[in-house]
């Protein structure tokens, strides 16, 4: 079955299908994307989905005219006391850094307004409601104390791993899971664990201690979006433990409830042939990405590839994405003395619908570009300047005016990189190379600059 516009479609890890999606309730879908833990800035891979689900939050409200999207903050971790540890400073410095550092890094990347969470809980101002869901797993008898902690039993809960599609064995051997003499299987795991004087720790039924990282979730998302939530989304990585984890305790909190309707996972950054990952050490941190590149040419690239498969990352991929905003921007530049507003072309509401096809959208987006230029009519320059326009606005792309984008350039680091792309086309027509000459010529002009050949040489201006 192919989508229909007006129709969304997405892809449900829960059942292997792409399902026509339907909230519980049309008034107020609820949504809840894995955020960060706050020990250091993140990298590229982990703004994947933020940048792709913060295109679902877009589309949601404008269908439903509201949505309940929340986005968690970790803020109570053994990676963040490792670090204050290593530091020698307050873990709430640690927390409160990186995680002012997050929301900078990704609005920087376009995930703020339609695009952003509305929530944002914060672990350690929910600690009443996981030990009330803890108390209520020990209640129902899916969790037991042990040795100041409580862990939940994995035996007790029969659908443990419809998640995954893992049997007990294999998320054993595909799992770090601690060999610890108080737990009454080895794959049961750690609702509460107990803290020592120089780690953080809150009073419970069970002494002094910090939560285990999957009930944070799980407590956050009921605190803010109810039992039963529309959408569960994060990385690929997080389906097991983390997310397996999560229906497990949630459905057994909650008397059997389903918790998330679906789940949605994006694929991982490759970057030189490898998962981008730190313990890898291949990492690109989005701090400094947004600072060396054009955010909106680093939100192109995370779109360009379909959300669920992985996406190869580098410097290439970088160049491209600017050049290809460069053609577009160039375009816009050239309608400006069209007056149009964004008008949402059905092809694009067509292509995010079928399970948020993002480089099909980005492709009609070039499409529609190509038209534009290609355009005489007053008439035919309005609807398509109008439809570009309202193309990008639903993937948070081409809202900045031209001259904006383009005086990005006006450092000296990128006179000498336009200098260097001159030289360049000067020995490409030495050499004969009358097709790269040409291409050099044209990535300029979409810049922006403009050449002209004189006997004394190249001479080049900003247009």
């Amino acid at each position: 079955m192919s989508p229909s516009f007006n129709k969304l479609h997405l892809y449900n890890t829960l059942t292997r299908r792409v399902e026509p999606f339907a909230p519980l309730d049309p008034a107020s879908p609820t949504m809840y994307v894995c955020g960060p833990t706050v020990y250091n800035y993140v990298h590229i891979g982990n703004a994947r989905g933020p940048v792709v689900f913060g295109v679902l939050a877009a589309l949601l409200r404008r269908r439903y005219g509201a949505l309940r999207y929340a986005r968690n903050i970790t803020d109570v971790d053994d990676k963040i006391n490792a670090a204050a540890k290593e530091l020698g400073t307050p873990i709430s410095a640690i927390t409160d850094k990186y995680a002012a550092a997050y929301r900078e890094d990704m609005a920087m990347l376009g995930v703020d307004g339609d695009f952003a969470p509305d929530i944002e809980p914060a672990a350690t101002a929910h600690m009443p409601q996981m030990i009330a869901m803890i108390e209520r797993l020990i209640r129902e008898g899916h969790a037991y104390a042990a040795e100041g902690h409580v862990l939940f039993a994995v035996a007790s809960f029969d659908g443990y791993g419809k998640l995954s599609r893992r049997d007990t064995d294999d998320m054993l051997a595909g799992a770090r899971v601690e060999v610890a003499p108080y737990k009454r299987d080895p794959g049961d795991f750690v609702l509460w664990k107990p803290s020592t004087d120089d780690l953080p720790g809150w009073e419970s039924p069970w002494g002094r201690g910090r939560p285990g990282w999957h009930i944070e979730c799980s407590a956050m998302a009921e605190a803010h979006l109810g039992a039963t939530i529309d959408i569960h989304a994060g990385g690929v990585d997080l389906q097991f433990p983390h997310h397996e984890n999560e229906v497990a305790q949630s459905e057994c909190a909650h008397g059997g409830a389903p918790f998330a309707r679906w789940w949605l996972h994006n694929g991982m950054l490759n970057f030189g042939g490898a998962k981008m990952a730190k313990s890898v050490g291949n990492i690109q941190r989005v701090h400094d990405l947004v600072r060396e590149h054009p955010p909106e040419a680093l939100r192109y690239a995370l779109l360009s590839a379909q959300y669920r498969q992985p996406l190869e990352w580098s410097d290439a991929l970088i160049e491209q994405s600017v050049r290809t905003l460069d053609r577009l921007y160039g375009t816009l530049r050239d309608l400006a003395d069209v007056d149009a507003q964004p008008a949402i072309p059905a092809s694009i509401e067509a292509a995010l619908d079928d399970d948020l096809n993002t480089p099909a959208a980005l492709a009609e987006i070039a499409r529609i570009a190509g038209e534009a230029r290609k355009a005489t009519s007053t008439e035919d320059r309005v609807a398509l300047k109008s439809r570009l326009l309202g193309a990008g606005l639903v993937l948070g792309l081409l809202q900045q005016s031209p001259a904006a984008w383009f005086e990005r350039g006006s450092s000296g680091d990128d006179d000498a990189r336009i200098q260097a792309l001159i030289d360049e086309r000067v020995e490409a027509k030495k050499s004969r190379d009358f097709a790269r000459a040409d291409a050099i010529r044209q990535q300029l002009a979409d810049e922006g600059v403009l050449l002209e050949d004189t006997v004394a040489g190249v001479r080049w201006k900003r247009a």
